[in-house]
């Protein structure tokens, strides 16, 4: 079974975003600079030393700069490869969107749309994780 590890979130405004679930849930972020499209990591539970989340079924987050051709808030679904899991997507009616590609330390990701026309990442984790 393939698990959600991860969401995303788009922001108009970094520093009021992060300062919002800073206050309201005690998350804390991290921002990773233009080198990786002003991403925001989120941390939303007590993690490793990877990021990893200690309480089994917790995850994290991140939020990307809103622009208008870009997907909305989704989820990421950690899938073992990525180029069966898109033909998977494809034979069960969905749609995959853009190639994968690759996030340097991270692994390959890809977007798709479901049956119902929700758009959702899955990533395939680079094996040193």
């Amino acid at each position: 079974m393939d698990s959600v590890v991860h969401f995303q979130m788009p922001y108009d405004n970094k520093d009021r975003m992060a300062k919002f679930y800073e206050t309201a849930f005690g998350w804390s972020t991290r921002f990773l600079g233009p080198e990786m499209g002003e991403y925001v990591l989120a941390t939303t539970t007590e993690s490793d030393e990877d990021g990893k989340p200690k309480r089994p079924g917790a995850i994290n987050g991140g939020f990307f700069a809103n622009q208008p051709e870009r997907l909305h808030t989704s989820i990421v679904i950690a899938v073992s490869d990525i180029s069966e899991s898109m033909l998977k997507v494809t034979a069960s009616g969905g749609k995959v969107l853009c190639e994968p590609m690759e996030i340097p330390g991270v692994g390959k990701m890809a977007t798709f749309k479901d049956t119902e026309g929700n758009q959702v990442t899955m990533m395939q984790f680079r094996m040193e994780r």
